[in-house]
């Protein structure tokens, strides 16, 4: 099976021709459609510039100068706070994902649990449209965070486990690419518009009292439930697995005995989904300490953090939809070792070239970005290839898990480097050393999934 493509990537429509182009653009959609909870909502706008900010600390607090200690304190316990909560968030994601994907692959009910997931991502959203420039409210947008964090991941296995029904062995790294693009290119159109009504002034709206942020993520809500819906209309349910129905316990009884399986049976497999779980962690470290990198160490401004962000979307999007026809040429698994190699050279490159001012990090920086595109998505394309038929919703339900397992590894060793160092610049090579780890992980896994 390490060898060969599941036969439940040939997708076929209803006459027996190869999948065709309108269900993979609706599929596509999801992805552009719930991108903005991802891009604007977490890493640039919600909770980086209001959720962390002094609108959520004691007013007193807030009022005394930039610097001062307790002003500091309680910034920083805010930040700790919301760690704590995203951090639950991902526990329960790892518990979960796999035995809900299991769950939907046996029913036949992926649309279903990605719809019941779709739904909540945006209800979250639109709570967060209650959220006032008050303490009191820091709660409850920890708790509609964490709750969106879980559901989207939650949607995300359903939605990667649906690649099968729209993409054929021969298209499969375009598919996934375009989808992958798209989600990028999603977040840069909703930044975009974010910025302009910034620029605008909110057309004279009395933005106090967090006014502005709770109509971006209003705004984020109406976004993907203008987008999402074509997935439910257009894309075909994958049909039952065949299996009995077994109890939430039964479940994780029945994932160690497909985890037993794919150590005797397909091992390459499994030692993929550790290998992707490392060099995934570095790829999430990339986004998560990028603009922290550029604004601490480039000494960014707010506004070239924003500008920065889009130009890195634009790129890692355009890149990604290009590189999905280099996985179907050459197989998804050298394009992850090029592209992992790639990335470890731009970040030597923003760590040593730092002298040379803001042009490294916008040449090298966008340059890394260049890569990490083709890697999320020729990743998906390598999972869905050698999926087990009937399986792909647990499959990539412990891919969720596998990455949540390791997720420490990035902020941990970006910690170390600055610790060691004592300078945000050499923070870098903590995250490149986590994408370096994974390469060679990577090295070891023998799948040819072309």
């Amino acid at each position: 099976m390490t060898s060969e493509v599941s036969s439940s990537t040939a997708a076929r429509d209803d006459a027996g021709r190869p999948a065709h182009w309108g269900r993979v653009v609706a599929w596509s959609l999801w992805d552009w459609a719930v991108q903005p909870f991802n891009t604007v909502i977490i890493t640039f706008v919600f909770v980086a510039l209001y959720l962390t900010s002094d609108a959520f600390i004691d007013p007193e607090l807030a009022l005394l100068p930039e610097g001062d200690a307790a002003r500091e304190a309680a910034l920083s316990e805010v930040a700790s706070n919301l760690a704590f909560g995203v951090t639950i968030a991902g526990v329960l994601v790892a518990l979960l994902a796999p035995v809900l994907g299991q769950r939907a692959d046996t029913s036949g009910r992926r649309k279903a649990w990605l719809g019941v997931s779709t739904i909540a991502v945006i209800a979250c959203m639109l709570g967060l449209f209650f959220v006032e420039a008050d303490p009191a409210y820091f709660l409850l947008a920890v708790v509609l965070i964490g709750i969106g964090s879980v559901f989207g991941e939650i949607g995300g296995v359903h939605y990667n486990a649906l690649l099968a029904q729209v993409s054929t062995r021969e298209n499969v790294g375009r598919v996934s690419g375009l989808g992958w693009g798209l989600g990028y290119l999603g977040g840069i159109v909703a930044l975009v518009i974010v910025v302009v009504a910034d620029g605008a002034d909110w057309w004279g709206l009395d933005t106090s009292n967090g006014l502005a942020y709770r109509l971006i993520a209003l705004g984020c809500a109406l976004w993907a439930i203008a987008f999402a819906w074509p997935i439910f209309a257009f894309v075909p349910e994958a049909p039952a697995a065949g299996r009995p129905k077994v109890s939430l316990v039964g479940s994780y009884v029945r994932l160690w005995r497909d985890l037993r399986a794919l150590w005797h049976d397909s091992r390459p497999t499994l030692w993929f989904l550790v290998a992707s779980a490392i060099y995934r962690d570095g790829l999430a470290g990339v986004f998560t300490f990028g603009a922290i990198i550029a604004a601490r160490a480039y000494h960014f401004s707010d506004q070239e953090v924003v500008i920065f962000g889009i130009a890195a979307n634009l790129v890692a999007g355009l890149a990604t939809i290009i590189a999905g026809r280099v996985d179907d040429w050459v197989g998804p698994r050298r394009l992850i070792i090029w592209s992992l190699a790639g990335m470890i050279l731009a970040g030597f490159a923003v760590a040593f070239l730092h002298d040379l001012g803001s042009i490294v990090f916008w040449v090298a920086g966008l340059v890394l970005c260049l890569f990490v595109g083709p890697v999320q998505s020729a990743s998906r394309s390598l999972l869905a290839r050698v999926s087990p038929q009937g399986k792909e919703g647990e499959i990539f339900g412990l891919y969720a898990t596998t990455g949540r397992a390791v997720s420490f590894l990035a902020p941990a060793m970006y910690g170390v480097a600055i610790a060691i160092t004592g300078a945000v610049i050499w923070g870098v090579l903590g995250i490149i050393a986590v994408v370096a780890l994974g390469l060679v992980a990577m090295l070891f896994v023998r799948i040819d999934a072309r």
